[in-house]
């Protein structure tokens, strides 16, 4: 009988060794209306095609759409605090298309980031950075300056870069809305498809 109940006791205290595996992960995306689907159904969402996609790789993963149409890096600063309220496992930031469409001044689009950064790294989390570019009509010089940012940032907080986050859907008709400028569902999927890898990698590094 004691030989049993040690054999159970050593049991149990293997398991409370072993890591934590096979709770549901909280992967959050913070980001503007590329992230909140702007013009897509709920389903068609960045998220919504990265969560079906991590899942059927086996990956039990949820992930949190926390974007806003509209929003510029001021406004995802200003409301990162609520987000991180999820308690994610990891955070991919997707900010900055709308300070490039407004002309905003690189300088502050970089502090705003840059803010957002370190909170997320202040509270442990794994972070990739999604890059964007700035649109051409704004001139080589803003442009030069605006997709600086990104690169600046990454090594800064030694943190992973996408670089661009519309990566081989940007100036594709077939591959955008009306407007030229959201991805329609085949867009995302080619957007999900891209940003794949660098997304487990970033999942790879939650403990």
């Amino acid at each position: 009988m004691r030989r049993v109940f040690n054999a159970g006791l050593l049991v149990f205290v293997l398991v409370l060794a072993l890591p934590a595996h096979g709770a549901t992960l909280k992967l959050l995306m913070l980001g503007d209306s590329l992230t909140a689907g702007y013009g897509l159904d709920k389903g068609e969402s960045i998220p919504a095609q990265l969560q079906r996609a991590l899942r059927a790789e086996g990956r039990d993963v949820v992930v949190i759409n926390a974007g806003v149409s509209g929003d510029t890096s001021a406004g995802g600063l200003a409301r990162l605090a609520w987000s991180l309220a999820e308690k994610p496992d990891a955070v991919i930031v997707e900010l900055g298309a709308n300070d490039g469409l407004r002309g905003l001044d690189p300088q502050q689009t970089y502090r705003n980031l840059n803010a957002i950064l370190g909170q997320i790294r202040d509270a442990g989390i794994p972070v990739l950075l999604a890059g964007m570019l700035a649109p051409p009509n704004l001139g080589r010089e803003y442009g030069d300056e605006f997709n600086a940012i990104y690169p600046r940032l990454a090594e800064e907080n030694a943190i992973p870069l996408y670089p661009f986050f519309l990566e081989g859907v940007a100036a594709q008709p077939e591959l955008n809305q009306d407007d030229g400028i959201h991805p329609n569902a085949a867009g995302v999927d080619v957007v999900v498809r891209s940003i794949l890898e660098p997304v487990r990698r970033l999942l790879a590094e939650v403990r």
